[in-house]
C-alpha cells in the first residue's frame, strides 16, 4: 500500500513540474495576467506532494509498536491532573467534537455581543430612548426552565433550541433594521436558553458539565480573537455582510455543522442537593455571581483592546497599543487553565481580593500599570467561570434566569454612566464607572460565597476537576492552543510600521478634515468602516478628527473603528479619551508623526462631557498643533460657554501653528463663535462666508489656507465630512 501511494505521489510531483515551468515563463517573460496565480497553485501542490511522499512512511510502521516503560518507578507525573489530561492518545472524532463545542461557544458570544450593538442603532437615531431598548431583556428566557413542563420539553429538544438560536446569524439577510433587531433578539433568547438548559441538564454528569463550561469560556476567547483579526468587528455579526468584510454565510454553515456534531442529548438530573443555606438564598447568591461573571466577561473581555483603551493616555506611547491585545487573549487562556487545574485556589477569597485589586488598578491607573490590573482581572474572570457555572447548575434553573436578569441591570448601569444626559435618573449614575466595577466585584463575591458551602457538603460533585481531567479535556486545550497561536500571528501582522507618508509631500500640503461618524453605523445599520476608509482615501486626507468614535462599550459592540482605518490607510492614531472617561469619543488619525498628545475633558457641569485631543504633529520638519473637539449639546448653554473659554485659552497659548477640527453647535458670527474666532483665541475661520453651518467647523492660525470643501455621503452617516 505504501509503495502504491509513493508511486502516485512521485508521479504527481514530477508531472507538476511541466505546467509549473510553463506558467512561470508566462508570468516572467510574457507578462500574462493571472499566470503567476496559477503558477503559485502548482508550486504549493509540489510542496504537498513532497510532504505526502514522506508521510507515507507512517504506513511502513503500521505493524510496529513502540513502548516507553518506567522500570524504576522514577516518573513523577503519575496521577497528576496535567498528566491525566495529556497522557492519552489522540482521537480525531473527539477532537472534532471539541472544536464543534468551542465553535458553539463562539456563536453564543458573537450573538450576545451583537445584541447591544443592534439595539444601539435606534436610540442613536432617535437621540434618546426609542422603546426598542426593552429587547435587552430577551436574555432572561432561562426563567422558562422553572416550569417543569417547559423544562422537560426544552431538554428533550435541546438540539432544536440551539438550531433556533441561529436566527441571530441569519439576521444579516434582513434589510430592515427593526426586523433585523427582532431576529437578533430571538436568536439571543434561544441561545441563552439553550446554554442554560445544557448546563442544567449536565449537572448529573460532572465530566460533561466541565466540558460544556470549558467550550463556553474558550468560545469567548475565540470571539475576541476573531475580532482581533478583523480589527474589532466580528465577521458573523448582523451588521456585517460580504460588502463590508462579513463572513456571515461561512459562519452560519459552520454553526449548523457544529450544532449537529456536538453532543446534546443529555438526561435531566432531577436530584436535589443538600445545601447549608435555604435553597432560595443560595440560588439567588449563585445567580448574582453569574451576573457579575457575565457582565465582567462581556464588558471587558469580549474585545482584546477594550482594557487597552481604558489605559490609553496618548503620545508618546507609554502603555499598550491595540496590537498588544494578544496579551489580553493570552491571560484569558491562562485563566481557563487555572480554572481547570487549580480550582481550589481560584475559589478562594484571596483570589477574589486579587481580582478586586485588579479592577481598582484598571479603574484608577493608566498605561502599563493600569493594564496589569486588567490582565489580573481577566485571568480571574475566565478562571472562576468554571466553578461559578458548575455551582449554578446545582442550584436549579432559576439561577440562570437571575444571572441574566441582573446582568441586564449591570449592562444598563454601564450605559447610564455615559448616557446620563439622555436617560431617566441619569444624574445618579453620572461618571460612576467606579460604582459599576465595585458592583461587579460584589456580585462575584456573592457567587464565590456559595462555593465553599456547596463544596463542604457535596465535595465530590462540586469539584469534579481531578476526577474528570481526562483525554476529552486535552482536546479543548489543544483548541485553546491553536487560538493562541492564531492570536500571536495576528498581533505580528497588525503591529504598526510607523513609516507613513502624506499624500502631498512634494507640495508640503496638509489636508485636514473633521467627521462625526455616528459610531460607525450607517443609515441602514451596517458597519461603515470600509466606506469611511474609501472616502478618506479618495479625498486624500492627511489628518482627520473623528467624533462620536468611542465604541468600546457593550451597547456599541466593544469596537474601535480607528484601528481598522489607521492600519488600512497607514496613519498614526490617537484613540482619544478612553471608554472609562464617560464621553462619546474623539479620535485623531494622522499621516504625520504625533510627537505629543494630551486628552482634555472640558467643563460640563450639566450636560455630557466634552472630549478634546490636543496633539503636536511633525509635518515637513515643523511642529504643528491639531485640536479635535466635540462641544456640549445645544440645550446646555452654560456648558458650551465654559467650553468655548477653555478652548480659546488653549489655542491662544499654543506658540505653534494650529488647526481646530471641531463640533461646536453654533451659528457663524453669533454667540460663542466670537470666542472661538478672533483675538481671544487667535484663530481664523476656514470660510467666514459659509453661513450654512451648525455643527462642524475648521479653524486655523499660523498656516496658509489653500482650499475648503464640504463632502456629504449621507448613507454613511448623516453628517458631512469637512
Amino acid at each position: 500500500m505504501a509503495l502504491k501511494y509513493r508511486k502516485l505521489l512521485a508521479g504527481s510531483f514530477f508531472g507538476t513540474l511541466a505546467p509549473l515551468i510553463y506558467f512561470f515563463i508566462q508570468h516572467k517573460i510574457h507578462k500574462v495576467p493571472g499566470a503567476y496565480t496559477i503558477y503559485a497553485f502548482f508550486e504549493w501542490a509540489l510542496i504537498l506532494f513532497d510532504v505526502g511522499f514522506d508521510a507515507v512512511t507512517a504506513l511502513d510502521f503500521e505493524g510496529f509498536e513502540l513502548v516507553v516503560r518506567d522500570l524504576k518507578g522514577s516518573s513523577r507525573g503519575k496521577d497528576k491532573p496535567i498528566g491525566t489530561v495529556f497522557g492519552s492518545g489522540l482521537l480525531w472524532t473527539e477532537a472534532l467534537d471539541a472544536a464543534a463545542d468551542v465553535y458553539n461557544g463562539y456563536v453564543f458570544w458573537s450573538m450576545l455581543t451583537s445584541l447591544g450593538l443592534s439595539i444601539w442603532y435606534f436610540p442613536l437615531w432617535h437621540m434618546g430612548l426609542s422603546g426598542y431598548e426593552v429587547i435587552v431583556m430577551c436574555t432572561v428566557t432561562p426563567f422558562l426552565l422553572m416550569n417543569s413542563s417547559m423544562r422537560s420539553l426544552i431538554l428533550q429538544n435541546l438540539r432544536l433550541v440551539h438550531f433556533l438560536s441561529l436566527s441571530g446569524l441569519l439576521a444579516f439577510l434582513v434589510q430592515t433594521p427593526e426586523y433585523r433587531l427582532f431576529s437578533v433578539g430571538f436568536g439571543v433568547s434561544m441561545s441563552c436558553l439553550a446554554w442554560s438548559a445544557t448546563w442544567y441538564a449536565e449537572q448529573s454528569q460532572p465530566a460533561g458539565l466541565e466540558l460544556r463550561v470549558l467550550a463556553w469560556s474558550i468560545g469567548l476567547i475565540a470571539s475576541s480573537t476573531a475580532k482581533f483579526a478583523f480589527s474589532t468587528n466580528n465577521p458573523i455579526w448582523p451588521i456585517m455582510h460580504a460588502e463590508n468584510g462579513g463572513w456571515n454565510k461561512t459562519g452560519l454553515l459552520l454553526a449548523v455543522v457544529a450544532i449537529a456534531r456536538s453532543p446534546r442529548a443529555v438526561p435531566s438530573n432531577r436530584g436535589k442537593f443538600d445545601l447549608a443555606d435555604p435553597p432560595w438564598i443560595s440560588s439567588a447568591l449563585a445567580g448574582l455571581g453569574l451576573a457579575g461573571l457575565f457582565f465582567g466577561m462581556h464588558s471587558l473581555l469580549s474585545d482584546s483592546s477594550t482594557a487597552i483603551m481604558w489605559v490609553w493616555e496618548g503620545f508618546p506611547v507609554r502603555g499598550p497599543i491595540a496590537a498588544n491585545g494578544v496579551l489580553t487573549i493570552a491571560t484569558m487562556a491562562g485563566g481557563v487553565l487555572l480554572g481547570i487545574f487549580f480550582q481550589d485556589a481560584v475559589c478562594s477569597w484571596a483570589s477574589l481580593m486579587l481580582a478586586g485589586a485588579g479592577a481598582f488598578v484598571l479603574t484608577y491607573y493608566r498605561n502599563w500599570f493600569g493594564y496589569m490590573g486588567a490582565l489580573l482581572l481577566a485571568t480571574y474572570l475566565t478562571a472562576v467561570a468554571h466553578p461559578l457555572i458548575i455551582s449554578a447548575a446545582r442550584h436549579g434553573p432559576v439561577t440562570f434566569g437571575l444571572g441574566f436578569l441582573f446582568y441586564n441591570i449591570m449592562v444598563l448601569a454601564h450605559v447610564w454612566v455615559v448616557a446620563y444626559a439622555f436617560v431617566p435618573g441619569g444624574s445618579l449614575m453620572r461618571e460612576h464607572t467606579d460604582w459599576v466595577m465595585t458592583a461587579m466585584i460584589l456580585l462575584l463575591a456573592a457567587g464565590v460565597y456559595t462555593l465553599p458551602r456547596a463544596a463542604n457538603n457535596n465535595k465530590r460533585r462540586i469539584r469534579p476537576a481531578k476526577k474528570i481531567l481526562n483525554r476529552s479535556v486535552s482536546y479543548y486545550i489543544y483548541v485553546l492552543g491553536i487560538i493562541q497561536l492564531t492570536a500571536l500571528a495576528i498581533s505580528y501582522l497588525r503591529f504598526p510600521t510607523n513609516d507613513y507618508v502624506p499624500y502631498h509631500k512634494d507640495e508640503k500640503v496638509i489636508t485636514a478634515g473633521i467627521w462625526t461618524i455616528h459610531f460607525s453605523l450607517d443609515n441602514d445599520m451596517w458597519s461603515s468602516e470600509r466606506r469611511m476608509r474609501d472616502l478618506i482615501k479618495e479625498l486624500e486626507v492627511d489628518v482627520i478628527g473623528l467624533l462620536e468614535s468611542d465604541l468600546q462599550k457593550i451597547i456599541m459592540g466593544n469596537r474601535d473603528s480607528t484601528q481598522y482605518l489607521a492600519e488600512d490607510l497607514g496613519m498614526y492614531v490617537d484613540y482619544g479619551p478612553g471608554p472609562n472617561k464617560h464621553t462619546w469619543g474623539s479620535a485623531l488619525l494622522s499621516k504625520f508623526p504625533i510627537v505629543n498628545s494630551t486628552h482634555h475633558l472640558l467643563p460640563s457641569p450639566v450636560g455630557e462631557l466634552a472630549p478634546a485631543i490636543h496633539a503636536t504633529l511633525e509635518a515637513y520638519g515643523e511642529l504643528v498643533d491639531v485640536v479635535v473637539f466635540h462641544s456640549g449639546q445645544e440645550e446646555d448653554v452654560e456648558d458650551r460657554r465654559l467650553q468655548s473659554e477653555y478652548l480659546a485659552k488653549l489655542m491662544h497659548d499654543s506658540p505653534r501653528p494650529l488647526i481646530l477640527l471641531s463640533y461646536l453647535v453654533l451659528k457663524p458670527g453669533e454667540g460663542n463663535y466670537n470666542t472661538y474666532v478672533g483675538e481671544r483665541s487667535g484663530m481664523k475661520d476656514i470660510d467666514p462666508s459659509d453661513w450654512d453651518r451648525w455643527c462642524e467647523y475648521i479653524l486655523y492660525k499660523g498656516i496658509r489656507r489653500s482650499g475648503y470643501a464640504r463632502v456629504s455621503r449621507s448613507t454613511i452617516t448623516d453628517t458631512e465630512l469637512q
